[in-house]
């Protein structure tokens, strides 16, 4: 989209404007205006206000490429919790950018080259972690952050960042009340869309997407099951379906065999442009082509756990001999990386991602320092990069109104025992969904979309494809697949810790071979 014969333009946006129409009332914008149009307008007119502190006027997700051509500046911006993508690079004398960073790679200009030091960083991690991606030369913009071209030369500059701040003058009522009304606030807005009337939802049957039912206008909640895993520990959907029904919302769920799984991780690879080891993106696909039978939008609740504290490695004190907290994800040692990488870089290490945002909150109580290098890389690098580029390959626009940023406000002022209580994470969140939920779903167990992978791979019929990959020519150029078929013995012979390990080898050689070979 761009709006020419003006000095500001409009080069890119993705995304969506939740306060649209307040923001119309304010500037001065016809809110019959189609929804492209709208939101251009939106943007172009808030930059002629505001200048570059626009963006904090604006709630929703958004990537913006703006141009102002009497400064002879292109603007490259990002939300501030980085909700939606964007990655940039330099081609000649251009910098090009996209959502999607297989069209940077597909661009003639670009010398496709694995970044070794992402991939060292990958198998620790599990995900594709800070600015850098698996392309030399390519960056992704991160959240609260914006790029400045002036044709010359790159500079990127943070204009948000998340800072817990406790405020012990109010009680857990207060904070629960708070909640309560600004999420009447957030989905005031949402319903106020006339362009999508009928919206759907996510529902795990835990807290956060259960409240995010209940207080929406969604009228069908979603689920996925396992086949051959009905009432186990991978299989949530009846808590799902009982939370659904209790609300009075129509329910679906979409059961996923194992056929159909690994049948759909190479187009989720594919889709993803990075090398991910989430199996749950796989799961959240399948899931969006369901959904996309029935809508054009659906709800799910991210942002909550990095908000509110809802990992239990938010609540576990970090070892005596940790010199940094290395995000909730991380899935293999820096020893096993280096037995099975050829090509180990002893200089790249595994605290390097997060070391600066470590020491920039020194003196700030643990869990807020944990609550920020989350929403910081964990949060951005890997749910996001999951639900983002999922739902948009499968057609889906996908609202997270819980990673709004005034939801981000309540809980950065709220103090870490007031999160913990009563042996609950996130326990003044879980007491504002209360008010709409029964107490068993408000304070249920965190509950996610588990997925069975660790079975299946298991199963000869399944991982032929895995094996192939793991032990043949694309692996030798980057692995010591002595290595490998070690670790594939030890998994077969039940040691089913190691599947995640597995997993995110797979999804790497899928990438490598498709985009490198």
């Amino acid at each position: 989209m761009e709006n020419t014969g003006r000095s500001v333009n409009i080069r890119y946006f993705s995304g969506y404007i939740r306060n649209w129409r307040a923001l119309c009332g304010e500037l001065g914008i016809d809110t019959g205006l189609d929804r492209a149009h709208r939101e251009e307008e939106i943007v172009i007119q808030a930059y002629i206000r505001w200048k570059l502190d626009f963006m904090s006027h604006i709630y929703g997700a958004f990537v913006i490429a703006l141009s102002d051509e009497e400064a002879k500046k292109l603007y490259i911006i990002r939300d501030q919790v980085g909700q939606k993508h964007i990655f940039y690079a330099l081609a000649g004398n251009e910098l090009i950018c996209s959502g999607d960073i297989n069209e940077i790679a597909a661009d003639s200009r670009i010398e496709n080259r694995l970044n070794k030091r992402m991939l060292q960083q990958y198998l620790f991690y599990g995900y594709p972690i800070g600015s850098e991606t698996f392309y030399e030369g390519i960056y992704k913009l991160m959240p609260g952050h914006y790029a400045e071209w002036d044709g010359k030369a790159v500079s990127v500059h943070r204009y948000w960042k998340p800072v817990f701040a406790p405020d012990r003058t109010k009680t857990v009522d207060d904070f629960a009340e708070e909640i309560k009304s600004v999420v009447a606030e957030i989905f005031s807005e949402e319903k106020n869309d006339a362009e999508f009337p009928y919206k759907e939802s996510f529902l795990s049957g835990g807290v956060d997407s259960s409240f995010l039912l209940a207080a929406s206008d969604a009228a069908y909640a979603n689920t996925v099951g396992y086949v051959g895993f009905e009432n186990s520990g991978f299989d949530e959907s009846a808590l799902a379906e009982q939370t659904a029904r209790t609300l009075g919302k129509g329910f679906r769920k979409k059961m996923i065999s194992a056929e159909e799984y690994f049948e759909r991780i190479p187009t989720v690879i594919e889709k993803m442009g990075q090398p991910l080891g989430d199996a749950s993106a796989v799961a959240f696909s399948i899931g969006c082509t369901a959904v996309k039978e029935h809508t054009k939008v659906v709800y799910s609740g991210e942002g909550i756990d990095e908000f509110f504290g809802g990992y239990n490695a938010h609540r576990t004190p970090m070892q005596p001999d940790w010199k940094y907290y290395l995000t909730c994800s991380h899935i293999m040692s820096e020893d096993v990386i280096r037995s099975i990488m050829k090509d180990y870089d002893e200089s790249v290490k595994a605290y390097d991602p997060v070391a600066d945002i470590w020491n920039e909150t020194e003196g700030q109580d643990e869990l807020a320092r944990k609550l920020t290098t989350d929403v910081s890389l964990w949060l951005e690098g890997d749910i996001y990069l999951n639900t983002d580029r999922t739902s948009t390959a499968c057609g889906v626009e996908l609202h997270t109104p819980f990673s709004d940023l005034r939801l981000f406000n309540v809980a950065s002022r709220i103090p870490a025992e007031m999160k913990f209580m009563n042996d609950q994470n996130k326990y003044v969140f879980r007491k504002a969904a209360s008010s709409l939920l029964p107490d068993e779903a408000a304070f249920r167990k965190k509950v996610g979309f588990p997925v069975p992978v660790r079975k299946w791979l298991a199963e000869e019929r399944f991982n032929k494809p895995i094996t192939e990959l793991l032990f043949g020519e694309t692996a030798q150029r980057y692995f010591n697949t002595d290595e490998l078929k070690s670790m594939w013995e030890r998994f077969i012979n039940g040691e089913e810790f190691l599947w995640n390990r597995i997993y995110a080898i797979y999804a790497f050689l899928l990438w490598a071979k498709a985009n490198l070979d």
